[in-house]
């Protein structure tokens, strides 16, 4: 079986800079109130620029960094759940502004698991032997489906844009373990519906009925309680459980990586988390005993960019030299589904 390696990392930022104090200006909140709570003091939100802009920005410096050119890509996976359309695909729009005329192309929906399932799609792919190449991009502008009236969830969030190129050989961060896990019965705790269900043979007395969204939970979140739900297009999130849920994901994830690839922590030279919040981090690190300083984290800076965040802190490891020959490294994500995951890498 082939080795797959990622062979050129990028990354792509919007310029506007939204820091804690401008939030207190929209919402009852304050620069300790977020930073005690998340670790958040600024993230970037964009003003012009769609999903598909950020994720060709950070696919081109990826491309770049990789020493190949657009001809040479055999794939392009955009992981996002914030697209421009539901058709055409981000990936394809890509692929189009890219010039990478011999990719196929599709996105992936896997929230702020998704740079994972994209990375290990990508590695199925090149290890069969269908593709030699393949760009795998997370990209969010998740400003658009933010309630920016509810504190709980707008100062978590902002916009990004992260990317790697696969590749078939062993030279670059070889991916040595992965592991991928979803539980649906969790569905309920992130949740942001879509359009509503709208055609002649729609009940329309059940669409005007009033409905409390925060009264729609599990199986009433289905069939026509959607469509009075989707209408209201916002990220909604049952704070505590996804907590519990991460701190949980996020600890089993590593475990599983270590045993498979039979190594004990002291190992590995840094874990790359999603970048959701300090606390969560920090509670995981507790319960697995990995001190604190093995976690990379931007998150300070940029915020949860979700399906962004792991490619953008990879970037940032790669782009200032932190890594040394044999280094490992453990990319750890989990996200709504509810999903997570994570990859083990070697810098070779």
């Amino acid at each position: 079986m082939r080795h797959v390696s990622i062979i050129g990392t990028g990354s792509y930022l919007p310029e506007h800079i939204m820091n804690n104090d401008d939030l207190s200006r929209l919402v009852d909140t304050s620069d300790e109130w977020i930073r005690t709570r998340t670790g958040i003091g600024e993230r970037r939100i964009s003003v012009s620029m769609s999903t598909s802009d950020l994720a060709y920005e950070a696919g081109a410096a990826a491309l770049r960094n990789s020493g190949l050119e657009p001809e040479d890509i055999d794939l392009i996976i955009c992981a996002t759940i914030t697209p421009d359309y539901f058709m055409p695909s981000c990936a394809c729009m890509v692929q189009d502004r890219l010039g990478a005329v011999n990719a196929a192309a599709f996105d992936l929906t896997a929230a702020c698991t998704g740079m994972i399932y994209g990375m290990v799609t990508a590695e199925q792919f090149i290890k069969t032997g269908m593709y030699d190449n393949v760009l795998v991009i997370g990209a969010e502008t998740l400003s658009k489906i933010l309630d920016w009236e509810d504190r709980s969830t707008c100062v978590l969030f902002g916009d990004g844009a992260g990317a790697v190129v696969m590749s078939g050989t062993d030279r670059g961060l070889k991916l040595s373990a992965t592991n991928l896990e979803s539980d649906g019965s969790k569905y309920e705790l992130l949740t942001c519906p879509a359009i509503p269900l709208d055609n002649p043979c729609v009940n329309t007395e059940f669409i005007e009925a009033e409905t409390d969204l925060n009264e729609i939970t599990g199986a009433e979140m289905s069939a026509q309680s959607m469509i009075k739900a989707a209408g209201q297009s916002k990220i909604r999130m049952l704070g505590q459980e996804v907590f519990k849920y991460a701190v949980r994901t996020v600890t089993d994830n590593i475990r599983v990586l270590l045993c498979k690839a039979n190594l004990d922590i002291e190992d590995i030279a840094y874990i790359v988390p999603h970048q959701a919040n300090q606390r969560i981090i920090e509670q995981a690190s507790k319960t697995v005993k990995i001190p604190i300083d093995k976690f990379f984290m931007n998150l300070d800076r940029y915020g949860n960019t979700s399906a962004a965040s792991i490619g953008i802190a990879l970037d940032e490891l790669v782009a200032g030299n932190m890594l040394s020959k044999g280094d490992k490294v453990i990319l750890v994500g989990f996200g709504g589904g509810m999903t997570s995951g994570a990859v083990l890498l070697e810098r070779t």
